[in-house]
């Protein structure tokens, strides 16, 4: 049975939602993500580092529910202290909530964009903390210890800057429409590991975390999924640590009959179930920007996080131009270096 690479980790989640500005205002007021750049009808979030969630606008865009896609994407902070500070912050702003639970493995708070995209905010327990039960990792669903959890404050003052820089997207839960099929596609083709199986829903990992994926048929066994442009996942991207382990993955999928597509981040392979991952290698050159541009050019697409090529198929060249103050020159050699790869920059709308 083929496996995954131990040093697998999530990238970003990008969601297609129905006003950009007021889902905005949410992430940035209510969770502490900060923008890191802004395209067009697409802007990129996070908190400092990389990209953990990108969200582009489509407007009268509808929910579908009881379909294959979201269930929720979760945001793992570093630190109790720093789920505290989120769930200040969540209170503060007002924003529903709709849990609080105590895993075991972790602590979580959930709640929903105001499109409806569900969302999980959490923080581990250290590994050796984790319940076993013959060598399993146990998990479970209990309340959350709000008053505990808070009391992370007590040691701290000043306000709070938002999310922390070590956050990161700890893993993803989807609706798909078969559980046996789901579990032949992400263990026996992908090669993920089954953490758990409930039945009605699958826990898989790599290199024994308690999940990476969740996959559950909670009001979607045998669902269709939303036509395209809905509010929900476009796709979440998934870092193996070389493009040849990359390659590996893609050659299983194939020879299952899964379609491998060419995308502006990697490589788009889908589910049965329609979801979309996006497979990269992390291990890549630090800066990936074409040779000759000036120094002033470098520096100003370095701090708006533009240190890969792939990054201007997501841009036009007028917005680069808006944006960052870039000259011709310097369009003109990242319009070459887009050419010789068949890449292009993206349309004005």
């Amino acid at each position: 049975m083929p496996t995954l690479s131990n040093d697998l980790h999530l990238g970003f989640v990008h969601l297609t939602v129905s006003n950009l500005e007021r889902s905005l205002a949410f992430y940035q007021d209510s969770l502490g993500f900060q923008v890191h750049r802004q395209a067009g009808d697409t802007a990129y979030l996070g908190a400092g580092g990389p990209d953990l969630l990108a969200l582009t606008e489509r407007p009268g865009a509808t929910r579908y529910p009881r379909r294959t896609g979201l269930y929720h994407f979760a945001i793992l902070v570093p630190s109790r202290l720093e789920l505290a500070r989120v769930i200040r912050r969540v209170a503060e702003s007002r924003a529903p909530v709709q849990g609080a639970s105590d895993h075991l493995v972790s602590e979580a708070l959930y709640l929903a964009d105001p499109d409806g995209n569900g969302i999980e905010m959490y923080r581990d327990r250290p590994r050796a903390e984790w319940p076993q039960t013959n060598g399993i990792v146990r998990m479970d669903t209990l309340p959350l210890d709000i008053d505990g959890v808070l009391s992370e404050l007590d040691q701290v003052s000043g306000p709070w800057a938002g999310l922390h820089p070590e956050t990161v997207l700890g893993h993803m839960h989807l609706h798909v429409r078969d559980i046996p099929e789901a579990l032949a596609f992400y263990r026996d083709v992908l090669g993920f590991d089954l953490m758990f199986n409930m039945g009605s829903a699958l826990f898989v990992s790599a290199g024994g975390y308690h999940h990476h994926l969740g996959l559950n048929i909670w009001g979607t066994q045998g669902a269709a999924p939303s036509p395209p442009e809905s509010i929900g996942l476009r796709y979440f991207t998934i870092q193996l640590p070389t493009q040849a382990v990359v390659e590996a993955v893609l050659e299983r999928a194939r020879a299952a009959g899964a379609a491998v597509e060419e995308h502006p981040v990697g490589k788009l392979v889908r589910d049965q179930s329609m979801n979309g991952l996006v497979f990269t290698a992390s291990r890549m050159p630090e800066n990936d920007l074409p040779p000759g541009l000036a120094q002033p050019a470098l520096r100003a697409l370095k701090a708006a996080g533009y240190t890969r090529l792939e990054q201007f198929t997501q841009i036009s060249e007028a917005d680069l131009l808006k944006l960052h103050g870039m000259g011709p020159k310097a369009i003109g050699l990242i319009r070459s270096a887009l050419d010789a790869r068949g890449l292009s920059f993206t349309n004005p709308d």
